[in-house]
């Protein structure tokens, strides 16, 4: 499922490609539900909107308009492209024209993700967006304080933890994973006891991380591509994720795997010893 990075990399890719601000012309939805129905009023809130940018919340991309802003999650498999003569395949669900005729195309073959329309105003009471945490790269909000704070009398293992998009939201199981390895955390250590020195370690090693995936272009694992239909590269990088058996690039320990909060989980039992 993209993370963070992708999502940011769609986001940016999407406001590149949009930076005239059309208008849009005519919605057409291919069917009337993906993961959930999309509202009924969809199309006819949008048709004869100008698109004024492209923003991201967590997972979540929105493409907003003075009326009202598209929301959309990618979920596993979606992605957005705008081109100008498209072959519209079987999992095209929503193809939006724009005034410079070219098309804005949502396609999603496991159909896991979302459309959804959000007010002007009611981001932060959104059905969808009230309950999130904060950015992971607000710096102002995700510190260290905060995180150790939040943590306290938790038992969960910490990397659970910090995929709880309610602590901090676009973590995933791709960048806890790496996060953990670059602050010499195991990701089994209860959140609860996680001390001062190790929760900055884990800000900043996230933080660390999400920006050199976003600077890559995000993790091209299976499906993931950028809105130009390009794939990321960061996966290149990955020191522990699905590495299970492998050498450490660091110590040359064997990497390990096991299953927490029903996430594949990566580590090295040598550069992680906490």
């Amino acid at each position: 499922m993209p993370e963070l990075p992708e999502v940011e990399t769609v986001r940016s890719g999407l406001e590149t490609l949009l930076i005239k601000k059309p208008s849009i012309t005519r919605v057409r939805l291919m069917r009337k539900d993906i993961r959930f129905p999309i509202p009924k009023n969809f199309a006819r809130d949008l048709e004869g909107q100008t698109i004024t940018g492209v923003k991201r919340r967590a997972k979540y991309l929105l493409i907003e308009t003075p009326k009202v802003a598209l929301l959309s999650h990618l979920g596993m498999t979606g992605s957005w492209r705008v081109e100008r003569e498209p072959e519209i395949g079987p999992h095209d669900h929503c193809l939006i024209e724009l005034s410079d005729g070219r098309l804005l195309i949502f396609r999603d073959p496991r159909r896991f993700g979302v459309l959804d329309l959000v007010e002007p105003g009611s981001e932060e009471t959104h059905l969808r967006l009230k309950a999130l945490g904060p950015e992971p790269l607000d710096r102002a909000k995700f510190t260290a304080e905060y995180l150790y704070k939040y943590s306290r009398k938790r038992k969960t293992a910490i990397k659970v933890f910090i995929m709880d998009q309610r602590v901090v939201v676009g973590v995933g199981n791709i960048y806890a994973s790496e996060a953990l390895f670059r602050a010499k955390i195991r990701p089994q250590k209860l959140a609860g006891k996680l001390t001062k020195h190790e929760a900055q370690r884990l800000v900043e090693a996230t933080q660390e991380i999400l920006a050199e995936a976003i600077n890559a272009g995000g993790s091209s694992i299976r499906d993931y591509k950028n809105a130009g239909g390009e794939e990321g590269s960061f996966q290149d990088r990955h020191l522990v994720y699905e590495r299970a058996g492998e050498p450490c690039r660091v110590c040359q320990t064997p990497i390990r795997s096991k299953v927490l909060g029903g996430r594949s989980t990566y580590w090295c039992p040598h550069c992680q010893k906490v």
